[in-house]
């Protein structure tokens, strides 16, 4: 939600209500958010992200009945989609991929410390993705192994005009948008339309997923 000057809207789901609880009150003291709901249930998020309009939703992972992967796919597949964020104790691989494959524009555990949390509700609604930094190592090397992963993201980035893939290696290095405008002389507006124009020929969501695709491609 890049752009949002308004206090951010966060929407909170977990089914352990102590966890919801503790969200809320750490979020709710922070000046520019906003806690504007919660559900305990993947189940309960679309009525919940149409009553409240969140900017962004922190999400379990495994819930009793639709868990956060299902939740995150249909809550970025709306017409103005949520950041969601990750929030879990389940660090394993797949969880990781599954979570960002389906969208999600940040994936952290539960054991993060609270001004993380609430510095990654920042910056995932600027539009910059967070990862944990615990799993972040693994997960690339986890990627860049995949069968077939890199003549696929050859192949997609070969698609693109020299100047997008400049910036696809600038987001792959986590390089904000008035970084890479410096570095690449150009304006910030520009910046934002080539990331647009790249998420547009590759089908992807979001900047995690741009990323993922330079180290399948072992650019980054």
């Amino acid at each position: 939600m890049a752009g949002v000057t308004r206090p951010l809207r966060v929407l909170i789901v977990d089914d352990d209500a102590l966890v919801r609880a503790g969200l809320s009150m750490m979020l709710d003291g922070i000046h520019g958010i906003t806690v504007v709901g919660e559900a305990a249930d993947g189940a309960q998020v679309p009525a919940a992200a149409d009553a409240h309009a969140p900017d962004v939703v922190l999400m379990d992972l495994r819930m009793p009945n639709v868990d956060g992967i299902a939740a995150t796919r249909a809550l970025r597949r709306r017409p103005r989609p949520p950041e969601v964020i990750v929030l879990t104790t389940f660090d394993t691989d797949e969880n990781i991929l599954h979570a960002l494959r389906a969208g999600a524009g940040g994936f952290l555990l539960k054991d993060t410390p609270p001004a993380q949390i609430v510095q990654a509700v920042l910056q995932v609604a600027a539009g910059e993705p967070i990862l944990s930094p615990r799993v972040t190592r693994r997960l690339m090397d986890r990627v860049a192994t995949q069968a077939g992963a890199y003549q696929r993201a050859r192949a997609a980035l070969a698609a693109l005009s020299p100047r997008e893939q400049d910036v696809v290696l600038a987001v792959a290095r986590g390089s904000a948008n008035a970084e890479i405008a410096a570095e690449l002389l150009m304006s910030v507006a520009t910046v934002k339309a080539h990331v647009s124009s790249v998420l547009a020929k590759l089908g992807l969501d979001n900047r995690t997923q741009i990323a993922l695709l330079a180290h399948d491609a072992g650019l980054a």
